[in-house]
């Protein structure tokens, strides 16, 4: 057999372009919208700041969502792209890695530019948990006697294997107790965080940070509009927070104020090689320069970020001395924490335009919505290295190192 030869044409993959919708409560805002309706929105939305690229010439597309049990259709990434009128030519993907899904679709799409397979590929993710079905286990036999119930595909395990050890399948929110207790990261603290998130959303959104990367979303059909994203609680205090009760465990220390809320939304990125500015019509923001996969125990997944960017700063040829930008999901405060604290970092440059505790987290979107906003911080502050991370249920996580092309260049 002959050997494969070392390609001398490897490329680098840049990030061009980012835009999302406006991330609604549970029941809120976009409960009347579909996901597939949002993802072609956000389609629409990122393609809207490249106009001079011809939508055929986008050599794939990569989608990302958790769920896909409902009107997702199981590939909703194509569905996005008919609805969104694009030419019926470009192809498309959906892939599923739970909350990292949009990530990991950045993550495959700057691989496939990278060894040439691909030129320009269109990422992005979508989530309604409002809209997620109830699910009946399918019986090996038609008309079972006795009832069954309904399980609802919003969030966490479901229709769980009997051989999983128990404690791997504890909820997220126990999980994150567990952690809790692990790290000594009390309530108060946690609270603190979440108030921070609160009040620098409302200050991103209020200093017009967002503008540029949220397409308003008509609701109603009757001039209602979200225009900003829904879950941000200006003026939050802990002294509010710390009325609430522990949503979990008795006494514990996670309640609805410092955790992030089911969410509603869609985020898309662009991504092309640097051969493809000119048919895109746009410079790139940043290039991708490093990434990042971890997995551990189940249910210390809120921990599994810490080693997952160690890795993408490794594959960057960074340390953490060289970043000044961090977006990190925050699935709930306590594991936002312990990540920060294990890095050892200056928590100031983390989430500076808030995180999802206020911005929100629907589920399948939230990696896109990482990675432009991570774009956009280093474009505005002239940081050349950032990192976007995101924890993920069943015990994994995602990292990506985006280096600024202009700071680069200096």
């Amino acid at each position: 057999m002959k050997r494969a030869t070392y390609r001398e044409d490897v490329s680098e993959s840049y990030v061009y372009a980012a835009a999302r919708t406006p991330f609604g409560r549970f029941s809120g805002a976009l409960a009347g919208i579909r996901p597939d309706d949002l993802a072609a929105l956000a389609v629409n939305g990122v393609l809207a700041k490249v106009p001079e690229l011809d939508p055929s010439g986008i050599d794939d597309v990569v989608w990302g969502n958790a769920n896909g049990a409902g009107e997702e259709n199981r590939n909703v990434g194509r569905m996005a792209v008919l609805l969104a009128g694009l030419p019926t030519s470009v192809p498309a993907t959906t892939v599923n890695r739970l909350c990292g899904s949009s990530l990991d679709a950045a993550i495959m799409a700057s691989r496939a530019i990278e060894t040439g397979d691909a030129d320009i590929v269109l990422t992005g993710g979508v989530e309604s948990m409002t809209r997620a079905p109830w699910v009946l286990p399918k019986p090996a036999r038609g008309y079972p006697v006795g009832d069954v119930t309904a399980v609802s595909t919003a969030v966490g395990w479901r229709l769980v294997n009997e051989r999983m050890p128990k404690e791997w399948t504890v909820s997220l929110g126990e999980a994150n107790e567990q952690l809790a207790d692990r790290f000594a990261v009390p309530r108060e603290r946690q609270d603190e965080f979440a108030v921070r998130s609160h009040n620098l959303a409302d200050a991103a959104w209020t200093a017009g940070f967002y503008d540029d990367l949220v397409v308003p979303v008509a609701t109603d059909g009757k001039g209602g509009t979200l225009a900003r994203d829904e879950g941000v609680r200006p003026g939050s205090t802990t002294e509010k927070l710390a009325a609430l009760k522990p949503s979990f465990r008795p006494g514990g220390g996670i309640t609805a104020g410092n955790s992030s809320p089911l969410s509603d939304g869609a985020s898309a990125v662009l991504l092309g090689s640097a051969a493809a500015a000119t048919r895109i019509g746009a410079d790139p923001l940043a290039r991708i320069a490093g990434r990042g996969v971890f997995a551990l125990d189940p249910q210390m997944f809120g921990f599994a970020p810490v080693e997952a960017v160690n890795r993408a700063l490794k594959s960057a040829g960074i340390t953490w001395s060289d970043v000044s930008a961090v977006e990190l999901n925050e699935a709930f405060a306590v594991q936002a924490l312990a990540c920060v604290d294990a890095w050892g970092i200056d928590p100031a440059m983390v989430n500076t335009k808030g995180g999802a505790i206020a911005l929100g987290h629907p589920l399948g979107a939230s990696g896109g919505r990482l990675l432009g906003t991570l774009a956009h911080r280093l474009k505005e502050s002239g940081g050349r290295w950032g990192v976007a991370a995101i924890c993920i249920g069943v015990g994994q996580a995602l990292a990506v190192v985006l280096e600024n092309v202009t700071a680069a260049g200096r």
